[in-house]
């Protein structure tokens, strides 16, 4: 055979084993670090149980849309982002790539916050941040330098189980799809739910958890007429199902070609949702616990959300509360558990972008992705400067990168290529729930304005402010910068030639040339 008929030959891709292994991996994906430390935040700054109502009105009128047209996209053309939306236009690739290098930009810092996770699992068991847990987090767990310095110097709390987490998830991601991503979310997804059930059970029984869920429930119903209170529900939704930047997109271009989308979506967008909600009521519980014991309302309390309600706030907790360090262990173990399935599903965007790009194994793209990307997690966020790094880099791949991809993604779809309608027709030929004709206008055109509206807010606050009182140049490097690699990998990947043409196994031969022929036209239609 030529080499050049090599280069051209199809590879075969994986597959879920059913429509329960795609399941587990898709709520897997959306039940991560957002639900445990930033819902019951948002909600309760939000106008309480109030919060509910847009929240609700997101998830049917966003959240699930959204994910309808991840799954219609990735089912229909059966590829990763750079095959998919290649295959509606031809510049649609670019999307693709863009799509799939935020999410390498996500995964290099999100396992520093897993390598915090499976350390403070270790330290609940002797309580070992002591009296002050504040302290013990920035100085003497982190080292952090102040936020005009950068510094090599590793933390080597940090930076050991940085690389044993890289370590395992390279390893499942290098198995496959259905004996790595699928058999990881058999076990870790279940064993998630009922160790935070434990946890939750545990947290009601506390002194103090009443009022907790009373200060977490108790609607403020004047807040609905706030619209930023609304753009926050939006926010939660749109980051919590892991919309719009490839993720579903990917894990639905694995599943057979008689699988019942809609519904899938369904349980999945609701599954996420009640986990929240879940958290919400735990997490607050146990805050209501702190406050009674010490003599304040829950409103006095401080660090209701992010890194410093799991690694500050709750080590207080854990040190008032009896048997404290199986508490702990339990929270931590949740925690990492919940990074896991969250991070292998940003692993397996990039792994097959790579394989459907190059026609690699899956061992050898978790080979090319892993090392790069346990470097730049090492150096950049296992050091003393790994904190600061991480603060800005998330919030500008978050605000900027995953929101503008979300859009490019939205109107790509709405406007070239087979268009919305087809998508709506494909994904209805094979669903129980039929996708209703205003779901076009909506994702078309209504969710990007809304998203568009949240991205421009963010740029401007930023534009007009700083972030986090960092300097200048600090944010330009590490926020601007870590938007600006995305880009500019994305157009370099998009000029690289196709090496293979992925191609669906459960596929016929007759299929495959069609595909080919509707390929050939719409990359030839793109270009026009």
């Amino acid at each position: 055979m030529s080499s050049s008929a090599s280069k051209s030959a199809p590879r075969a891709r994986d597959s879920w084993s059913g429509q329960t292994g795609f399941l587990l991996a898709a709520i897997g994906s959306a039940i991560g670090l957002g639900n445990i430390w930033r819902f019951p935040g948002v909600s309760y700054s939000n106008g309480g149980g109030a919060f509910l109502v847009p929240y609700l009105v997101a998830l049917i009128f966003v959240g699930i849309p959204m994910l309808w047209l991840d799954y219609a996209v990735g089912h229909k053309f059966r590829g990763s982002p750079p095959w998919a939306l290649r295959k509606i236009l031809g510049g649609g690739e670019f999307v693709g790539w863009f799509q799939t290098f935020v999410c390498f930009v996500i995964m290099v810092y999100y396992g520093a916050v897993l390598a915090w996770g499976v350390q403070y699992t270790i330290y609940s068991v002797n309580e070992a941040w002591g009296a002050d847990p504040t302290t013990f987090f920035t100085d003497s767990f982190l080292q952090v330098v102040p936020g005009d310095t950068f510094s090599w110097a590793p933390a080597w709390s940090v930076m050991i189980p940085l690389a044993l987490v890289w370590v395992l998830v390279l390893f499942v991601i290098g198995r496959g799809l259905s004996k790595g991503v699928e058999a990881a979310n058999k076990i870790f997804l279940p064993l998630l739910v009922i160790l935070f059930l434990a946890l939750v059970v545990r947290a009601l029984f506390l002194p103090g958890a009443v009022e907790g869920l009373n200060a977490f429930f108790t609607p403020n119903w004047s807040a609905l007429a706030d619209p930023n209170v609304w753009l926050a529900a939006f926010a939660q939704i749109f980051y919590s199902l892991s919309v719009g930047f490839g993720i579903m997109l990917t894990y639905a271009s694995y599943l057979k070609p008689k699988s019942n989308l809609t519904g899938t979506a369904l349980v999945a967008g609701f599954a996420n949702s009640s986990f929240e909600i879940l958290a919400g009521i735990g997490v607050f519980s146990a805050i209501g616990f702190m406050a009674h014991q010490g003599g304040v309302s829950v409103s006095e309390v401080e660090g209701l959300t992010g890194p410093i309600l799991s690694f500050v706030t709750f080590p207080k907790i854990i040190s008032m509360m009896p048997g404290g360090p199986l508490f702990g262990v339990l929270f931590f173990s949740s925690l990492v558990l919940a990074g896991v399935t969250s991070l292998l599903s940003l692993l397996q965007v990039v792994s097959g972008g790579l394989q459907d790009k190059f026609g690699w194994s899956p061992a050898r793209s978790a080979l090319v992705l892993g090392v790069p990307a346990t470097a730049i997690s090492l150096v950049l966020f296992g050091t003393r400067s790994g904190l600061n790094n991480l603060d800005i880099v998330d919030n500008f791949i978050n605000s900027v990168g995953v929101v503008s991809s979300a859009i490019m993604f939205a109107v790509l779809c709405a406007v070239a290529g087979p268009r919305l309608g087809v998508l709506r027709a494909h994904i209805n030929s094979v669903s129980s729930v039929k996708v209703p004709k205003l779901w076009e206008p909506l994702v078309g055109i209504v969710i990007p304005v809304v998203l568009f509206v949240m991205m421009a807010m963010s740029i401007v606050q930023i534009l007009k402010d700083g972030y986090g009182g960092y300097p200048s140049s600090y944010v330009l490097i590490f926020g601007w910068g870590s938007v600006a690699v995305a880009v500019i990998a994305s157009l370099i990947f998009t000029l690289i030639p196709w090496k293979h043409r992925p191609v669906d196994t459960h596929a016929t031969v007759a299929q495959i040339l069609a595909d080919d022929a509707d390929d050939t036209a719409s990359i030839e239609g793109g270009a026009k």
